[in-house]
């Protein structure tokens, strides 16, 4: 059974909101195709480094698009990381109030989405109350892991993406065993 990684776009892989003062020479930019330099591109796509691709790839995962960006993150990011077309997941339409109030509202719907399934979510806003609920109502392991908006993915998230799977690959619950609950991040 593969490991899932759902990856938002906006904080980590298109960082912003870094002030002046905490990046004196603004954020890197990477121009990998001519389109990019089109009048109707995103501006915030040149943040997107590239390198992040083969990266995220390397896990080893299912990776499935996790953000408001949802089948646009096929045609303006995964080309830049070099990435093929991933499985999107596709939010409720409702104006109904958050059901579960504390919640992000993305996570109920990645429950779901993962179906028992072992995750790594890669997200920039995260908190404890999300941690505490997919702990009390997934099955299996999952690592909530908080990416810095401000500089997006880095080598220490990736790090800490690569030792949670080192784990759970030699948890019983990932070959269909026993409860993990002691082994969530």
């Amino acid at each position: 059974m593969s490991t899932l990684l759902f990856l938002d776009v906006d904080g980590p892989l298109i960082p912003f909101g870094a002030s002046p003062r905490r990046l004196p020479d603004g954020y890197p930019t990477y121009r990998t195709t001519p389109s990019d330099l089109a009048a109707d591109a995103h501006p915030l796509l040149a943040r997107v480094n590239p390198a992040h691709g083969p990266r995220l790839a390397a896990l080893g995962c299912t990776l499935v698009w996790a953000t408001t960006w949802t089948d646009d993150a096929n045609d303006s990011v995964a080309p830049r990381l070099g990435l093929p077309a991933l499985p999107v997941v596709h939010w409720p339409d409702s104006d109904d109030p958050h059901p579960h109030p504390g919640l992000h509202w993305k996570t109920p719907s990645l429950i779901t989405w993962a179906a028992g399934r072992p995750f790594v979510w890669l997200d920039d806003e995260l908190t404890e109350a999300d941690r505490a609920w997919v702990s009390a109502t997934h099955p299996a392991p999952a690592l909530l892991h908080r990416v810095d908006a401000h500089h997006g993915l880095t080598e220490a998230d990736f790090a800490a993406v690569e030792e949670w799977l080192r784990e759970v690959e030699g948890s019983p619950i990932v070959s269909g065993g026993c409860d993990a609950r002691r082994r969530r991040a």
